[in-house]
């Protein structure tokens, strides 16, 4: 293991090695065998298991190894993948969102109007028979909708 390789393998092939007794991972387009390293491994034998079978170079980056953990790779490479095997990524694209329509805002304040002023005219009605006159309903309901 380690040193100058020149074998080139596919995903699926490098896929094949997913366990503890045998694991290989993709990173930056190289292969490398760390089932040697596995027990080694600071972050555990879980994080690099989880990386098999796919290329792990966005997990390997989001942890910011040091110099010296990149530098310790070369031990455990053993070829570089057939980048055509890799599946390509898909560029996320958000759902279609409907568009605001300017012509239904005063479509929805007609709504509002035709819910509100019948409540209005009944609040005032009820007002009217408990006695209060007609300029305190309008001065409380000016405060009301001033507030």
């Amino acid at each position: 293991m380690g040193g100058e390789s020149n074998k080139v393998f596919t995903l699926a092939e490098v896929s094949q090695h997913n366990n503890a007794k045998d694991c290989w991972l993709v990173i930056h387009g190289k292969v490398y065998n760390v089932t040697k390293f596995l027990e080694d491994h600071p972050g555990g034998d879980d994080v690099l298991l989880s990386s098999t079978g796919k290329d792990a170079s966005n997990d390997f980056d989001d942890i910011g190894h040091s110099t010296s953990a990149v530098a310790m790779m070369d031990e455990f490479y053993v070829g570089d993948i057939d980048t055509s095997s890799i599946p390509s990524k898909v560029a996320y694209t958000p759902p279609n969102q409907p568009k605001y329509n300017q012509d239904k805002t005063p479509e929805f304040i007609i709504r509002i109007l035709q819910f509100l002023v019948p409540l209005l005219i009944l609040g005032l009605a009820v007002a009217m028979t408990r006695g209060c006159g007609i300029s305190i309903v309008l001065v409380s309901l000016f405060n009301v909708i001033r507030c």
